[in-house]
This record gives C-alpha cells, structure tokens and sequence, in this order.
C-alpha cells in the first residue's frame, strides 16, 4: 500500500504491464502532463503531450547516462544556445501543411494537439506509446489527424538505445498538402557540445569549439550533408568527456525514400521528404509538395540509434541493414 500511495501522491499511474518488474525491461508511468519511459530501471526519456505547441521526448538520456539533446527551451543550462525556440529536444512537425506552419512557434503557428492515448504498454522487450493527436490551425480548424507510435527497445545493452517512431496521417477534414520546405519534420536537437562547427555572435556558446560530425550513407559529410538524400544519417560528438552518436533511419517504404535531410552544424538533424526546392535549388517552390486526398492516409516510419562513439564504431551501416532486412 506504500507503493500505491507514492504513485498517487506524485500524480503517476501504474503501467500497463511490466509493473513488477519495474528495473527490467521497460517501464512507462503515467503523469497528468507526460509519461516517463525508464530502460531496466533508468530514465530514458519522458513524453510532454499537454499544454504545449506539439508533442516532444525531453531528456534522452544516452549510453553512459549522457544528455544526448538540447536543454532549452524546457530547461536553462549555462552555455547553451537560445536559437530556434521550437527545437524541443525530440519531436515531429512541419512548416508548411495547407498553408499552416506546424513547424515553428511564433504567432499565428499552428499546434499540434494531444486527442488521446491509444496504447500505454511497458514489457521486458518493448514498450509502447500510441496516441492520436489533431493538426490545429491558429484559427482552431482542424487540418488532419494523425495516429503516432513510440516503440522503445530494450536491447540489454548499456551502449546503445533504439526509438521507433511511427506516425500516420489521416486527411480525416479533407485533403492534406505537405508543402515544399525545408522545416522539418522528423526531428532532433542535438547536445550543444556535439554541435558539428560554431556560430558566430550568439552569445555564451559560441566561445566554445564544438567538434562533432555528420555522415551520410551516401557518404555525404559535414556541411555537405544539408539537402542530401540518404538512407541514414549520424550526428555524433562529444559529451561529458566521451563521443557517442545519433542515427535516424528512413524506412524503405516511406514516401520518397531515400529522405533528404535537414541537418545543420548548430545541432539541428531532421529527415524531410518534402523539402525538395530547398535542398535542391529548384525555381519551382510546390516541386516537393505532397498531396493526400481526401479520406486517405499516409505513413512514415523512423528510427532513432543512440550509441557510442563515431558512426564507424556505433556500427550505423551494420543496424540499419538489421532494421530493414538487407
């Protein structure tokens, strides 16, 4: 009973299932704003749904217990850039979806709204988040639905993290147009010290030397991955003393595969599909705008790799042909 009233008194449900076994496998606990997913019994990372413009996982605590994204805006830690008050941590949107920006925050963006939970399911293997969320325009029209699933493995390894993010949408209030932009869409901010070069005038951080990389399995690299298509794409560098990396994989069967990515030397990494004109220099700005009719859907799946060391020694190459069969 000492148990049950702990959980009531910090507003937390039990889980699904896996409850018994709390330090092994995965666990996700319910709160009234968020649900914390903990792997063999540490935190990995917890799920903000309320109250806030879209959906985000902050922290994401990787191998060695490292803070693996950015800080702020949910949290002030010295030496950390301010830039791009959108980025939060982990999180999926976009710039352009019928003329509504659901990529930024500022005045007259859309929102991206919590509907409800689906599926909460902790499990020794798997744990599960399933949600449906609604696309709101400023003017509280709602564009679309979509239907996301959080799929968090626990590999028994203390190296390595995998999330799987899936999300389907629905042109459940008629048809949906992606717009050509490069803002977006599946998304990470990555620690400031693992940050590929600095930027100048931004105050505190840019007195710092970050030293991280970016590669591509096209074998695009550094700067010279922005805009590129590819399979996967590493962003790694150091934290805390040691290098450790993070991967996002394009499924083969999502639209447009291989993915262009939006990926930047300050720490922003983003797989976009859409974003064709910008990345490739086209006159043409509806050259990448993706149509969905009416009463249709469309799906897109990810996965995240957080490990150590450098893209060569997390074994990037070697997972993603895992994940996909090859």
């Amino acid at each position: 009973m000492a148990g049950l009233g702990l959980l009531l008194a910090t507003g937390c449900k039990s889980p699904e299932s896996g409850s018994n076994h709390a330090a092994q496998g995965v666990s996700i606990s319910e709160f009234t704003n968020r649900l914390r997913v903990e792997i063999n019994g540490r935190l990995f990372t917890e799920y903000f749904f309320k109250d806030v413009p879209r959906p985000y996982c902050y922290p994401i605590i990787g191998p060695g217990g490292t803070e693996m994204t950015r800080n702020w805006p949910m949290k002030n830690v010295p030496g950390e850039e301010h830039d791009h008050p959108h980025h939060r941590s982990l999180w999926f949107g976009h710039g352009l979806i019928n003329g509504q920006d659901f990529w930024s925050e500022v005045k007259g963006a859309g929102k991206t709204v919590h509907e409800k939970f689906v599926k909460i399911k902790s499990g020794r293997d798997v744990g599960i988040i399933r949600s449906r969320n609604k696309w709101v325009s400023a003017e509280g029209d709602v564009v679309c639905a979509d239907d996301r699933s959080l799929i968090f493995r626990n590999t028994d390894r203390p190296d390595e993290q995998i999330l799987d993010f899936e999300i389907t949408f629905h042109a459940s209030n008629g048809d949906i147009i992606f717009g050509d932009t490069k803002e977006g869409s599946m998304a990470i901010r990555v620690a400031e010290t693992m940050k590929l070069g600095r930027k100048k005038g931004l105050g505190q951080a840019a007195q710092t030397s970050p030293s991280g990389h970016i590669v591509t399995s096209a074998g695009d690299r550094d700067d010279k991955a922005w805009g590129k298509r590819a399979e996967w794409c590493d962003y790694s560098g150091p934290v805390d003393g040691q290098v450790i990396g993070i991967a996002i994989f394009d499924h083969p069967k999502n639209p447009r595969h291989p993915t262009w990515w939006h990926v930047r030397d300050y720490g922003l990494f983003a797989a976009n599909p859409f974003g064709k004109h910008d990345f490739e220099k086209l006159s043409d700005n509806t050259a990448g705008d993706l149509d969905v009719p009416a009463g249709k859907n469309i799906r897109f799946r990810y996965r995240f790799f957080f490990h150590k060391g450098d893209s060569v020694e997390g074994g990037v190459a070697e997972k993603y042909r895992e994940w996909v069969g090859k």
